[in-house]
């Protein structure tokens, strides 16, 4: 298998983390999003849709980071990541779709606005994006706060798919300045996070 990617990305960072967990072999192959990689046509020709993370297994090509996790659960029968019990499945697709359709989007305005902004050079922050991502922010927020209260984890008693897909966007906390303050139940969460070794040995090298 071989996976593109991009090292600072939260979508491929919890991608690599469920590989590493599962012990599957994977040749990782970093783009440079800034040199335009991404935009070269034998990329495209893999992902139309010129994002990362993107898979290739064989002549099986897939993208989207959460159907790129489930997919290589599939590859390793009874892990706990994705367990079998179709309850507990659902639940754990439940969050990974809340994380794409809520969280992730909220956090992504911060990741563009105060990171990716400057490493493209496009100029200022957009403060009016940023306040519309701020209400997002604390709306979804108080929801994963309010669900992690007297959990260790989201779904059942260890971490899952679910813990890495909304996990990953955690990294970016200081740089992309998500307002995080208040959010105790968040804030111990991840820390737990932060001590799985497949979570540690997929960060990403610390950029400024």
């Amino acid at each position: 298998m071989k996976l593109y990617h991009f090292p600072i990305s939260p979508n491929s960072r919890r991608v690599i983390a469920v590989l590493h967990h599962l012990g599957l072999a994977c040749d990782l192959h970093a783009l440079d999003l800034v040199k335009g990689e991404h935009l070269q046509a034998d990329f495209l020709a893999l992902n139309p849709n010129h994002m990362i993370p993107t898979l290739v297994d064989g002549d099986f090509v897939l993208w989207e980071s959460n159907a790129i996790m489930q997919y290589l659960c599939s590859k390793v029968p009874d892990n706990s990541l994705l367990p079998a019990d179709p309850k507990v499945h659902a639940d754990i697709t439940r969050w990974q779709f809340w994380q794409t359709a809520h969280f992730g989007r909220a956090c992504g305005v911060f990741i563009f606005e105060n990171i990716l902004r400057n490493a493209f050079n496009l100029g200022e922050p957009d403060a009016q994006e940023l306040a519309k991502a701020t209400e997002n922010f604390h709306r979804f927020a108080k929801v994963l706060d309010g669900h992690l209260a007297g959990r260790a984890w989201l779904v059942g008693d260890t971490f899952t798919l679910a813990d890495f897909s909304i996990a990953s966007f955690l990294e970016l906390t200081a740089l992309a300045k998500y307002p995080v303050e208040g959010y105790t139940e968040i804030a111990r969460w991840y820390s737990a996070i932060e001590q799985i070794p497949a979570w540690q040995s997929s960060a990403p090298a610390k950029i400024s």
